[in-house]
């Protein structure tokens, strides 16, 4: 969240800024909320001060008067003790609905209004088999068991198709490992905290994730979610700074409302496995970190050998945390368009204040900067795969910077 210092100095600009992410908040209220809070933590500190000074006049057995103005204090403070308790959360609360700032460069509008930056690689515009029946009918993919087991938009990945997974997840593994990034594993399952500290339960986001009835357990929805919360309540060594960290894991997502976009197949599914890339940086660093970031994505698909176009993300479709984002969309020779398949956001200290991820600067402690990356989640990587480098006579290329990952294997 933001600096309740930052909003009330620039309250016009946290407005603006808002409305152009199309987040519904008054910065009036939240800035009530401060002072409401405010006014009661002075009234309580100062009944503490006149408490601590009445124990220290009391020498001996205390008066009648000193029995009832301790009481009074007490009695005060029974009264203000609650109120105080709810405007501190209602205060809090109001502050986690305030969305990151963007930069004034960003493009206004939603979706449609998103800015490309350049392409790369030559769309491809024969017709070819889209993914789902070229799978379906090599006995690859099996949404129908998938259904049958679990429910509609879960599959079974069989055969190369799995080999072809693993290879990508290595090859990514060994691209980050060269940028500097440390390989992770993380828990699948995440506290209310860890998900609600980077910004995933705003604006519909909780409409997304499964959670465990009764415990405070839920499924994360990527791998960012864990890795942000590594470091939570830290306080880290600048020397330490940038932390690079490479994440694998499922990622487990409701998709609710998404169905008719884009809907067939591996496209939108509700479990799918993903590499992430995540930064912690000093806040000088940030932006040349996002670029690195999308360098490295850029890098991933050129050596997959799949057209692409990098995208700069209007502020209306930024959500919640992101101060600046970047997408991947690769070319759909099956929809003669492109489709999102990566992205990088630069999201500043915005979750570091949620999570108190902080380091040492010249004796002060500073909150970091986070960025987070998507590398490869294979649902989609497969679908730009198999569509892309399709045979006539039905067969998918391997790319050579996958075919040491797969004994050699030139198609499947």
């Amino acid at each position: 969240m933001l600096d309740i210092l930052f909003i009330r100095d620039n309250a016009e600009l946290v407005q603006k800024k808002a409305r152009q992410k199309g987040y519904d908040i008054n910065i009036s209220e939240v800035l009530n909320a401060y002072d409401k809070r405010n006014i009661l933590m002075r009234q309580v500190e100062e009944l503490h001060l006149q408490s601590n000074k009445l124990s220290g006049s009391i020498k001996g057995k205390p008066t009648e008067e000193q029995i009832e103005k301790g009481r009074k204090i007490r009695e005060e403070l029974r009264k203000l003790d609650p109120l105080l308790s709810e405007a501190e959360d209602h205060f809090v609360f109001m502050c986690k609905q305030v969305p990151n700032i963007i930069p004034d460069d960003t493009p206004e509008g939603g979706e449609e209004s998103s800015r490309e930056e350049k392409k790369w690689g030559e769309p491809r515009q024969d017709e070819i088999q889209d993914h789902q029946t070229w799978g379906e009918q090599r006995d690859l993919i099996d949404f129908k068991r998938g259904a049958k087991v679990a429910g509609n938009k879960f599959y079974y990945l069989k055969g190369d198709l799995v080999q072809l997974e693993l290879a990508v997840f290595q090859y990514g593994m060994h691209l980050a490992n060269k940028y500097g990034f440390t390989p992770m594993t993380v828990p699948h399952l995440v506290s209310r905290r860890a998900i609600d500290g980077t910004g995933f339960l705003a604006k519909g986001d909780e409409d997304q994730i499964y959670h465990i009835d009764h415990e405070d357990l839920n499924l994360i929805a990527t791998a960012e979610i864990p890795i942000t919360a590594y470091h939570a309540d830290e306080i880290l060594d600048a020397d330490q700074l940038p932390i690079l960290y490479v994440g694998l894991s499922p990622a487990y997502r409701k998709e609710a409302g998404a169905y008719g976009k884009f809907s067939r197949g591996l496209y939108r599914v509700h479990q799918f496995n993903k590499l992430e890339l995540y930064a912690f940086c000093k806040p000088e660093d940030s932006e040349s970190w996002h670029q690195k970031i999308v360098e490295l994505e850029e890098e991933f698909c050129q050596a997959l050998e799949i057209p692409y176009r990098l995208v700069r993300i209007a502020a209306g479709d930024l959500g919640l945390s992101a101060y600046k984002k970047f997408d991947i969309e690769y070319w759909s020779p099956a929809d003669k368009s492109y489709r999102e398949l990566m992205s990088c956001s630069n999201v500043t200290d915005y979750q570091a204040r949620r999570l108190r991820i902080r380091y040492k600067k010249d004796g002060r402690t500073e909150l970091v900067h986070t960025l987070n990356g998507t590398l490869a989640a294979f649902s989609r990587i497969a679908i730009a795969l198999i569509e892309n480098h399709q045979t006539v006579e039905g067969k998918i290329k391997v790319p050579p910077a996958l075919q040491t990952f797969m004994a050699g294997k030139t198609e499947i």
